[in-house]
């Protein structure tokens, strides 16, 4: 296994500095070297220094993944700033509700629409890429690779209905990508594709793996999906994009498969027939279990088709208190951002992170065996029920609503909402909702709540309008 590095300066120039002439990043098929990336980024940086960014700003950064995201992110940790990437996905209403709580100074939007939100937009298109050019200098002075300077916020779902916005540290992200890479191969000569959005901390994870090993990050278009696989070594995909790939290359008969060598699977059960079909044309596949307040992956093993999510990486450790799973890890954030201000996560005494996930330690490895609440996950996003209710519940038409989940091979499992209303206004929500919802908090179904389930005015159990959906949809 390689040499985990103690970086002493800014990751993106040390890899300049050591391999200069290396690949560091495939934009599309065209390769980006170390040194080239560490120009760009120094004359980036300098131009959103000079529109105000500084180490006390907090920069808000909207799109999917594209080569000019990446280069943003890296220009604007290079700053000094903390650095919100944010799903284009989510509702102006949702942002409205939660932005003025994370006082975002500036924003940066490669969306299709830009937002009007309530901060400085930054000119992003002052500096063009050129592959030309060699040396450019560091103007900002005074900003230094800090490894314990807060540097990303990541949203996750929180039980009061906003969204919380979790920070963590250079180190905690370098920490979390050691943990992997403690297991699983990943060298200097292998590349992984940025299949994941950079907004999921299951994006950052590949992002500062890259950084971690100064490997090669692959940024492309994910359709055709095949497509965007060629030449990479190492991916993270959900179960059916496996699938479809093995599929697909067995049907062309091509080298294709021969390139990528790991799979780091999530968002759904893993079938020991894929694994097995994977690792017979040389594919090893990873599993495991991981959060947004760990900066990713906790626990990981090699595939095999049993459920346990296997043991804690290297910096991890786990615990079972009264059935709930509880962590100790050096990649834990610092706290939730809210109000200006770092609001420290709930710990025990002892210093352990509750999950709220039901688990248990079986056959030698850990088990994670359900929510101890509401939360669910969906394509690895967490969805709490009561933020689509609180929506839904806004509509004229609607007296109440549950939403539980369901089942999905894909997804893991996909929101379902039980409503009560007439049939005619349950018809016409999906198209109510539908600018009102991200689209992983969309209901895949509509169902009316039966007088059965209203108990006499008594509260209704959630429990047994899940049961009850399973029956309609099972």
């Amino acid at each position: 296994m390689a040499t985990v590095v103690q970086f002493k300066q800014w990751p993106w120039h040390y890899w300049a500095k050591c391999s200069p002439n290396e690949t560091a990043i495939i934009s599309g098929n065209s390769p980006i070297t170390w040194q080239q990336l560490s120009c760009h980024i120094n004359q980036l940086a300098n131009h959103f220094a000079k529109q105000g960014v500084n180490t006390q700003s907090t920069v808000l950064l909207r799109g999917k993944n594209h080569i000019n995201l990446v280069f943003i992110l890296l220009a604007i940790f290079q700053c000094g700033a903390k650095v919100l990437p944010l799903n284009p996905q989510l509702p102006k209403s949702l942002l409205d509700d939660l932005l003025p709580h994370l006082n975002i100074d500036f924003y940066a939007d490669l969306s299709e629409s830009i937002q009007d939100l309530q901060a400085t937009l930054l000119d992003i298109n002052g500096v063009k890429f050129d592959s030309r050019s060699r040396q450019h200098k560091n103007e900002i002075e005074g900003v230094s690779w800090v490894p314990s300077r807060m540097a990303t916020l990541i949203l996750t779902s929180g039980s009061s209905g906003l969204p919380k916005a979790a920070v963590h540290t250079f180190d905690a992200h370098l920490c979390s990508a050691e943990g992997v890479l403690s297991l699983m191969p990943f060298e200097k000569n292998d590349s992984w594709l940025l299949s994941l959005p950079l907004f999921h901390v299951s994006g950052q994870g590949i992002f500062w793996r890259w950084l971690l090993r100064g490997a090669m990050l692959v940024v492309r278009d994910m359709h055709p999906f095949d497509k965007a696989l060629q030449g990479c070594t190492h991916a993270s995909l959900v179960p059916t994009q496996l699938w479809r790939f093995l599929q697909n290359s067995a049907q062309q008969d091509n080298q294709q498969s021969t390139t990528l060598k790991s799979v780091l699977l999530g968002g759904a059960m893993i079938p020991i027939e894929l694994a097995q079909e994977a690792e017979h044309r040389g594919i090893q596949c990873w599993c495991g279990y991981g959060m947004t307040e760990m900066a990713s992956t906790v626990c990981a093993k090699r595939a095999d088709g049993k459920a346990g999510v296997g043991l804690p990486l290297k910096g991890k450790d786990v615990r079972l208190v009264d059935d709930e799973l509880q962590i100790l890890s050096d990649s834990i954030a610092l706290g939730y951002w809210f109000d200006g201000k770092l609001k420290p996560l709930s710990l025990t005494v002892d210093g352990w992170y509750s999950t709220r996930d039901k688990g248990g330690f079986i056959a030698d490895e850990w088990c994670v065996l359900g929510r101890l609440d509401n939360l669910f996950f969906s394509a690895g996003e967490g969805i709490q029920p009561e933020d689509i209710e609180k929506i839904l519940n806004t509509h004229p038409n609607v007296s109440q609503s549950f939403v539980v989940p369901i089942d999905d091979a894909e997804f893991g499992q996909r929101p379902v909402a039980v409503v009560d209303a007439s049939i005619e206004i349950i018809n016409q929500l999906p198209q109510w909702y539908h600018s009102r919802l991200a689209g992983f908090q969309r209901p895949v179904a509509c169902l009316q709540l039966p007088e059965s389930l209203k108990n006499g005015g008594i509260k209704i159990s959630r429990k047994q309008v899940q049961v009850w959906v399973q029956t309609q949809l099972g």
